[in-house]
């Protein structure tokens, strides 16, 4: 998108550029950590359908692009935002209503899936899921995984232990590669090449970077390449992968970014409130998302001093003094 040395560019060109219509798009975070929200509200702004989405076991960032009527299928572990909603709504509404399809895999199952798509490899085998339901229920059907190429043949595979000297593991279970054409994340600290930086827990952030074809990186902070070499072993993604890097400070928000600010409650009960009512929930989108030019604006009409309140604490990491359950 820019020059080999510069990738740093705007949210709606790269989500324009990388983002059409129907592509399998990949979203990072954990629940309510560090979601890159900036980028699905783009995603949502820019009024892009029929995505098939990826998630490890992510909230608010799911829930906000299902409930914004951007994604026609699912893969995921898990789609919950904490005590806020065990399970999203949107999400719950969609699969209820039957206008969405899912497939679902265990946490270590879709985290092994990405690490087969990072590492160019068709599938990795593991244990879990042996004598669950996850075995025997699929979300997609022969015919559609027929008609489309992106997909596998099958949603996993049991074999015999083909080495025959482990007795406790007769049976493996093969879990399909994850190659999303578009990853996008949000990161503490990147440079204009792409070089970035997670501080905390990286979830499967790392292995959805490496196993996509496209690489959207928003930061919390754009920093300086000569500073991502003080420390390079604290860089977990390299240039080599990213298209985009786009500044966007508070980009995770209402979500936490650690040693940033932690999550808002305040808007997260909102949220809830909204979108368990379809009237609310079109004024809801309408307020915070259409009638915005871009995340910046969403932010600054936040009210301020709430913003405050979520500012990380430098020696934990996160707003020690937030009443979590909201106002």
């Amino acid at each position: 998108m820019n020059s080999r040395d510069d990738k740093v560019t705007t949210l709606d060109r790269a989500i324009n550029l990388l983002v059409p219509d129907g592509c399998h798009l990949s979203i990072g975070g954990f629940t309510i950590n560090r979601n890159p929200m900036a980028a699905v509200y783009e995603v949502i702004r820019q009024r892009k359908k029929e995505l098939h989405l990826y998630a490890h076991s992510n909230g608010q960032g799911v829930d906000e692009l299902i409930g914004g009527g951007c994604v026609k299928r699912l893969e995921i572990a898990y789609a919950g935002s904490g005590r806020f909603a065990p399970t999203c709504i949107r999400f719950r509404k969609a699969v209820e209503n039957g206008t969405l399809e899912v497939e679902d895999y265990s946490n270590f199952q879709m985290t092994l899936r990405f690490m087969a798509g990072a590492m160019g490899v068709p599938f990795l085998p593991t244990r879990s899921g042996l004598g669950t339901d996850i075995i025997k229920k699929w979300g997609f059907s022969e015919d559609l995984r027929t008609a489309d190429e992106k997909l596998p043949d099958r949603k996993l595979a049991i074999i015999d232990n083909p080495f025959g000297n482990w007795s406790e593991t007769p049976k493996l279970v093969l879990v399909p590669a994850i190659n999303p054409d578009v990853t996008i994340i949000h990161v503490q600290q990147a440079d204009k090449r792409g070089n970035a930086r997670i501080q905390g827990l990286t979830f499967a952030d790392v292995e959805q970077a490496k196993a996509a074809r496209h690489l959207i990186i928003t930061c919390e902070e754009l920093v300086e390449e000569e500073f991502m070499r003080q420390e390079p072993d604290r860089n977990q993604i390299s240039f080599l992968n990213v298209d985009a890097v786009i500044h966007i400070p508070w980009g995770a928000y209402p979500t936490a970014c650690y040693r940033h600010y932690d999550y808002d409650p305040d808007h997260l009960n909102r949220y809830r409130a909204a979108a368990a009512d379809e009237f609310r929930y079109r004024t809801y989108l309408e307020e915070k998302v259409f009638n915005l030019k871009d995340h910046r604006e969403f932010i600054a009409q936040t009210n301020s001093e709430q913003l405050k309140k979520l500012i990380a604490d430098p020696e934990t990491g996160y707003a020690k003094a937030l009443k979590r359950s909201g106002e």
